[in-house]
Parts: structure tokens; C-alpha cells; sequence
């Protein structure tokens, strides 16, 4: 394994274990603020240091063709050409380059503010799910959009999987059932809350795999988190009664999860996946189901029941299959 594969690999892992302990933080703060107010502090507090980091990096990036060329970005064209020929040849290659950025521009606003509404219900679900679930059980619930994706691609795209997608989907049904579902086979109401999140999860990730291709994944972040900052403070003050005394007295895990969960880990994760391959990138990341149980155990003393404790196992299993890459049926 090279150095930058190490590095990457390290990073993500060092995102899923800021992941799993935001879940402790995100319990913590519902003893002393409502869950979406909550999740309107966090949000706005990573779009503002996303949002910055993002504005620095446009600034640098926006330059003229005269200093695209200067720095060998736009290719020269020699001398015998003439001047006149040189002179178009450069403003035609400053009209695509101009042309490119538009659509960049185009997709980048259009994907962040998708992925935005995507990750705003996600959240506030997630987050309304803590008030009635434990942080071990939120975590490995919302890992579930591992299983859930393939499920969704399949549906909406007619993208095909392998046997082995199918087995994982299976056993984190069975993990569900084990973990979530009561004697009289009712869904806790902090669990389906849970659920919920997943699976609009799994459309952010669908939507974040669209458009980080078409614009820039930087801006697309910070887009989103002021879409969802916006979108969870309009639902705070009609649904909740957001005060400074409360904000506040949450500030420490609201700290955490907008600094740690939102602006640094999302940084890391993109950064991180440029050195790594994807599927072992995804695998990485979904330990943060692991981290948030063992956050949760011994930070907050939550327990498990024999039967919870094998659904985890079960749906930690399934989440491991569903990487492994298969040759899909051509048929």
C-alpha cells in the first residue's frame, strides 16, 4: 500500500470515528434544546467555515485566460502561427473555458441545494429519532443506507447488483427486525424516526454521486449546509421556540457536530476519497455505526440487550458484503 492510499484510508477512518461520537453529542444536546433548532445551529455553523473555505478556494480559482495561459493551463500555440491566429486560438480557448465554468456554476448551485434539501430532512429526522433511540442504535439504524442505495440505484436507475448486494440486503433486514422491531412486531417510534433519515440518506448520497461529478464538490458542500441551515431554521420557528439561552447552553455539542461532524468531516472524507479506492472508502466510513456504540456505551453508559447486540452484528455483516465488489450478470 502507497503512502497517499495510507493517508487516505487513515483519514476516513478518522472521519467515521467523528461520525459515530457526534451521535453521543447530538444525544447530548437534546437534554437542553429541540432537535431541529439544534439541527439548524449545527448546519449554519458548518456552512459559515465550509462556506468560507469555499469562497477562499473560488477566489484562487477564478483567473483570467492571459493567466490560465501564463501558468500553462491553456496550451500555447507557436510563434509561426502569427499573431492574429494566436490571438484567436486564445479567445476561442477562453470562450470554452468560459463555457465550462458556466455549467460548472449550473450544477455546482443545483446539486448543493438538492443535496442540501436531502441532508436538511435527513438531519432533523435523525436528529428528532436521538430524543427516543439510543446513539448506538441511531448509528447502526442510519448505516442502513449502505443496504438502502443499491436498493434505490436499482429502482430509479435499473443499475444492477450483484448476488452478494442482494444477500447484505436481506441480512440488514433481518439485522433491523433484531435490533428495532418489538415482541408485538411494532417499530419503536424513535427507530422509524431513525429510518426515516436513511432513507433520504440514501438520496443524498445519490444526488451527492451526480453532481460531485458535474461541478465542484467544495461549493456543493458548503451550498448545501446554508440549504439546510435555512431549511431546518424555518422549520425551528415554526415548530419549536428557538431561544439564545438555549442555543446556548447546547453550545458544546453543537460545536462538535458543526465543526467536527459537519465542516471537518465532510473536508476529510473529500479529500481522503481522491487517494483511496471507493469501495473501500465506503466500507471505512460505514465504522462509524461501530464508533457510535461504543461512544455510546462509554460516554453515555448505554446497554444493549443480547438481542439488539446480534441485530448489530447482523447489519454490521451486511454492511461488510455490500463492498465487496462482484461482476454483475451481463444478462
Amino acid at each position: 500500500m502507497n503512502s497517499k492510499k495510507a493517508l487516505g484510508n487513515g483519514l476516513l477512518l478518522l472521519t467515521a470515528f467523528i461520525w459515530g461520537t457526534a451521535f453521543v453529542a447530538q444525544r447530548t444536546g437534546m437534554e437542553s434544546i429541540e432537535p431541529i433548532t439544534f439541527n439548524a445551529a449545527r448546519m449554519a455553523l458548518s456552512a459559515i467555515l465550509i462556506g468560507g473555505l469555499a469562497l477562499i478556494m473560488r477566489a484562487k480559482r477564478r483567473k483570467s485566460p492571459d493567466e490560465r495561459h501564463k501558468e500553462g493551463t491553456i496550451p500555447d500555440v507557436t510563434s509561426e502561427s502569427g499573431p492574429e491566429l494566436i490571438s484567436e486560438t486564445r479567445q476561442k480557448i477562453g470562450s470554452d473555458v468560459i463555457k465550462e465554468t458556466k455549467a460548472e456554476d449550473r450544477n455546482t448551485v443545483l446539486g448543493g441545494v438538492l443535496c442540501g434539501l436531502f441532508l436538511s430532512v435527513a438531519s432533523i429526522f435523525q436528529q428528532m429519532g436521538l430524543v427516543y433511540t439510543t446513539a448506538g442504535k441511531a448509528g447502526f439504524i442510519t448505516a442502513m443506507y449502505m443496504l438502502l442505495v443499491p436498493i434505490l440505484g436499482f429502482v430509479l436507475f435499473k443499475k444492477k447488483n450483484t448476488w452478494l448486494v442482494w444477500l447484505a440486503v436481506l441480512l440488514g433486514i433481518a439485522g433491523m427486525y433484531l435490533l428495532c422491531i418489538t415482541g408485538e412486531f411494532t417499530l419503536a417510534y424513535g427507530d422509524a424516526l431513525v429510518l426515516v433519515c436513511a432513507v433520504t440518506f440514501s438520496g443524498h448520497i445519490l444526488c451527492c454521486d451526480r453532481f460531485v461529478r458535474l461541478g465542484r464538490p467544495l461549493e456543493i458542500a458548503a451550498i448545501q449546509f446554508v440549504t439546510a441551515a435555512v431549511v431546518s431554521g424555518i422549520a425551528a420557528f415554526i415548530a419549536e421556540e428557538p431561544t439564545l439561552e438555549k442555543l446556548t447552553s447546547a453550545a458544546v455539542p453543537i460545536l462538535y457536530c458543526g465543526v467536527m461532524s459537519g465542516a471537518i468531516g465532510y473536508t476529510l472524507q473529500i479529500v481522503a476519497q481522491k487517494y483511496t479506492d471507493p469501495t473501500i472508502a465506503s466500507l471505512l466510513m460505514s465504522m462509524e455505526s461501530v464508533f457510535a456504540v461504543l461512544a455510546g456505551a462509554i460516554l453515555l453508559n448505554e446497554r444493549m440487550t443480547a438481542r439488539e447486540l446480534a441485530g448489530c452484528i447482523v447489519m454490521f455483516v451486511a454492511i461488510v458484503l455490500v463492498q465487496i465488489p462482484l461482476k454483475t450478470s451481463t444478462s
